[in-house]
């Protein structure tokens, strides 16, 4: 578990039940943490304020809703330059089927998570990004089993 600097004990209690369950009442999220339903609400409102807390969400199961195939997408890039990256950029930002992208140190310039139904459904996708980003090299990795997926960050609460 990571301490979090800046967050007390029941800043660290709130998020840690937030991120278990963010349709929990405020008074039942109050009595989890030790708190009142008015000084709760304030906590929430201070740490989304702050930027700690960027938004609340329903989890989806993929397959459930069509999205059958997950694939880690590694692109090493054609070159580094700014006008690379700023099409590179607008590329992955105008595709929802990219569900995640990480900058990458290493042989890899970035990674992206790519959800989509099926395999035709990845070449389309592949075929788009090849044809309108100039990349150096691109690598497919599909999933064949999700093994843990969670959103809860391992931040401590016992500490203070």
């Amino acid at each position: 578990m990571t301490e979090v600097p800046g967050l007390d004990r029941i800043d660290r209690k709130i998020l840690c039940e937030l991120m278990r369950d963010a349709t929990l009442p405020i008074a039942q999220l109050a009595e989890r943490v030790g708190l009142s339903q008015t000084p709760c609400w304030k906590r929430i409102q201070k740490l989304e304020a702050a930027g700690i807390i960027t938004g609340r969400v329903a989890l989806v199961d993929p397959g459930r809703v069509g999205l059958g195939l997950t694939v880690f997408v590694e692109v090493r890039a054609a070159d580094h330059t700014p006008g690379w990256r700023q099409a590179f950029a607008a590329f992955v930002s105008g595709l929802a089927e990219i569900i995640e992208v990480h900058r990458l140190a290493g042989e890899t310039d970035y990674l992206l998570k790519v959800v989509v139904r099926d395999m035709a459904a990845y070449d389309a996708f592949y075929l788009d990004l090849t044809r309108r980003v100039p990349c150096r090299d691109v690598t497919s990795n599909f999933s064949m089993e999700r093994m843990k997926a969670t959103t809860v960050l391992p931040i401590a609460v016992s500490t203070d």
